[in-house]
């Protein structure tokens, strides 16, 4: 289930730098953020952050850096997944497994290849892969 009040606050800039502390994993200040998203001044990533803080999705610690207190499920992520520290389109893995299919299906069955079943397992991994692609473009980070 979605919050309404966290997407509406979670859009441009407060949105990079909620993802921005999603793939650090670790407490970051104002500056280093600034900094690494190159914002015009501290000021900026500290309104922003302000923001984070108020629907409290972002934490300071003692030391007065920022990290992300809990995680929002907000639609523009639903697509994505994070592993390692890197954010994929879901899809991705559709696109690989499907592949894996054909090349495989290619390997096992080089002398006697299914017309239909070659067209299906291309169909496919080329859908699949379009999409990611797409995804991949229009991703919000």
């Amino acid at each position: 289930m979605y919050d309404d009040a966290i997407e509406k606050v979670l859009k441009g800039k407060t949105l990079q730098i909620y993802l921005y502390l999603l793939k650090r994993d670790e407490p970051v200040g104002v500056r280093e953020i600034q900094r690494d998203l190159n914002l015009s001044s501290p000021s900026v990533a500290s309104y922003h952050l302000d923001k984070l803080l108020t629907i409290n999705l972002v934490a300071k610690d003692d030391y007065g850096r920022y990290y992300v207190a809990r995680k929002a499920e907000i639609s523009i992520l639903e697509s994505f997944v994070s592993i390692l520290g890197y954010t994929i389109p879901r899809l991705t893995f559709f696109a690989i497994f499907f592949t894996t299919l054909l090349i495989t299906y290619l390997v096992i069955n080089h002398s006697s290849l299914n017309i239909h079943a070659l067209i299906f397992a291309v169909i496919a991994s080329a859908a699949f892969w379009f999409e990611t692609i797409r995804l991949w473009r229009r991703r919000p980070f």
